[in-house]
């Protein structure tokens, strides 16, 4: 059942200009919306104001490293200046890194968990006030990796499992001022992320990702989010290894790790 439209309403995403991001910013400006699309890459959002301005959306772009709380500050007041408010906020900003625990400098884990947590934390303290007036809807670019383990990505996995903690939480604190928080959990998706993944030293992996199953599309996610984010659904789990991953971890957890460590037994070697 269809709970929210987003006609004329002010959708804020972190990491807008590329992937999952850009995509979810097309959807919701495709269904009216009023997009703040913020991004650390200023030629992307360049060349996305003009390709989002040419179709005859209405978008505002910053550029806003979500790691700088006072940075967020300052582009939810921008935000707010040119449009407002904000009704919806979109938490999509992240990196992953690749490399055994044993191996992995405790700076990259630093850097992941600051993009990853820290900047979804920052911006939805700097947003919050107008959500709550709004009555408006969070949304948590999160993982499976945020519910079970994930072997080779400690510290990705220790930035998911801390969105997931404290989104769940807050869900509950927000459910009488009318805020609705809903969790999402790509799996594996055909984006740039996992080209920019740090490795054990800090420097791009040159490793190749370990996957399962078959990659979704970047639309395919967008879509889904908005559908979910129209029936407030609480968390999306997406493709078909992730829903069976996200069972079996639940359900049963010994078996899940066994089955995860054999399928990723390259990153061992």
């Amino acid at each position: 059942m269809i709970k929210r439209t987003f006609l004329n309403k002010v959708v804020l995403v972190t990491g807008g200009a590329s992937g999952i991001g850009l995509a979810t910013c097309q959807e919701f400006a495709r269904a009216g919306a009023k997009i703040a699309m913020l991004d650390m890459d200023e030629q992307m959002l360049d060349t996305q104001k003009q390709a989002f301005a040419s179709s005859g959306y209405e978008i505002l772009t910053l550029v806003c490293d979500v790691t700088d709380a006072a940075a967020c500050d300052r582009s939810v007041d921008l935000v707010i200046r040119k449009y407002g408010a904000i009704d919806l906020l979109f938490n999509n900003a992240g990196i992953t890194q690749r490399g055994l625990f044993e191996h992995t400098k405790v700076s990259v884990i630093e850097r992941v968990m600051a993009v990853n947590f820290y900047g979804s934390l920052y911006m939805t303290k700097a947003a919050l006030p107008s959500l709550i007036a709004q009555k408006g809807m969070i949304i948590v670019n999160e993982s499976v990796a945020g519910v079970a383990p994930l072997l080779g990505r400690c510290g990705y996995s220790a930035s998911k499992h801390a969105l997931h903690g404290l989104f769940t939480s807050l869900r509950c604190e927000m459910k009488t001022k009318g805020v609705h928080v809903m969790i999402v959990c790509p799996g594996f998706i055909k984006t740039n992320l996992q080209t920019r993944a740090l490795g054990s030293d800090g420097n791009i992996a040159v490793r190749e990702q370990t996957r399962v199953g078959k990659q979704q599309t970047p639309e395919f996610v967008a879509r889904n989010i908005h559908l979910g984010a129209q029936k407030e659904t609480p968390m999306l789990v997406f493709t078909l290894m992730g829903k069976i991953a996200y069972l079996v971890s639940r359900l049963a957890p010994s078996l899940y790790e066994r089955l995860m460590t054999r399928q990723f037994k390259a990153e061992l070697e």
